[in-house]
């Protein structure tokens, strides 16, 4: 395989994505649509049959070939036991397609409602099908992809931060303490779970459409870890209604699958670990053209400021009570 730069997305043209599918037996019928994704690039078209699809282009050196095969794979292993999943397409027997040095894949394009968050029986279906896919989850662990951690999550990050010019000079000392003081805060309060499974991983509402029922899209940063990874990012709300929300949503889950109520104690340090990866998320993407036109507040003085704060707040959350599920009348 060539080696790509990772920010060679420029080189993916009409003309190249077209040729792709032409290689693997897709005729393209329409306008090849970009979709709404930063970390690959992704679009959508008809082919002569009318049929909708959607291609994804993975970002050159995030993953290895091994790594990115294991996303198709345990997708695969969710939809042939009936779960509401979108599974790639084979192309002679591949899932994992290469391309003039991109990797991509291939998968029918399925359309449906946005997931609506204040609603408890929608909540309730979740519960299920996260516990249906934890079930299998737990069979193996990923062998390549790695596992949620302190280093992944909080050292690297905060070595980025540390050195990127984004972050304002005036600002720069005080922000780094505040930082390091909330990683010291969960760095006491994590450790490795003693039961961990492969995960979507990134379990947000923005990844859940409705149809009849919930289907979980965008398997990208499945990775081992612990169960409430894939739990915690569906509350929201005040307190008193996170804990009405854990309440539906663990008594459906177990249903299917036994859950540790030890892992809640994991919710704020990995909404923790969630900020500070996520802010150097952006700011190792910076390269891409795409990311400055997405995020231009990372370059306001205000902005780094806010995150600041937040930080400060998250450090008080942290040393709160774990959030417990409880239905209040």
């Amino acid at each position: 395989m060539t080696q790509q730069s990772a920010f060679h997305f420029k080189t993916i043209t009409p003309d190249l994505i077209h040729d792709a599918l032409i290689e693997v037996g897709l005729y393209p019928d329409s306008g090849i649509i970009e979709l709404n994704s930063y970390e690959n690039r992704v679009y959508q078209f008809l082919d002569e049959q009318h049929k909708r699809y959607v291609v994804k282009f993975y970002r050159p050196t995030r993953w290895n070939r091994t790594q990115i095969q294991e996303e198709p794979d345990f997708m695969l292993s969710l939809y042939e036991a009936g779960l509401s999943v979108i599974a790639p397409l084979f192309f002679a027997g591949q899932t994992v397609l290469e391309y003039r040095g991109f990797l991509y894949a291939v998968f029918p394009s399925v359309g449906g409602l946005q997931y609506e968050t204040d609603n408890l029986l929608q909540l309730e279906e979740v519960g299920r099908l996260i516990g249906r896919i934890h079930q299998i989850g737990y069979q193996h662990h990923f062998s390549t992809r790695p596992t949620i951690g302190i280093d992944e999550y909080l050292i690297t990050p905060r070595n980025i931060l540390a050195n990127t010019s984004l972050l304002p000079g005036k600002l720069k000392q005080n922000f780094l303490f505040v930082l390091d003081e909330l990683i010291v805060e969960v760095k006491k309060r994590w450790s490795q779970p003693h039961s961990y499974l492969r995960l979507q991983g990134d379990c947000h509402p923005g990844n859940i459409l409705w149809r009849d029922g919930p289907f979980i899209v965008d398997f990208d940063d499945a990775r081992n870890g612990p169960a409430v990874q894939d739990l915690w990012m569906l509350l929201n709300g005040e307190r008193r209604e996170q804990r009405i929300q854990l309440e539906i949503l663990l008594e459906a889950y177990t249903e299917y699958t036994h859950f540790d109520n030890e892992q809640l104690a994991l919710i704020e340090p990995l909404r923790a670990m969630r900020m500070i990866h996520y802010l150097s998320w952006i700011v190792r993407r910076w390269e891409d053209p795409a990311f400055p036109r997405a995020f231009p507040w990372m370059i306001e003085y205000d902005f780094w400021r806010k995150q600041q704060l937040l930080f400060s707040e998250q450090i008080n959350a942290l040393n709160e009570q774990p959030l417990q599920p409880g239905l209040i009348y």
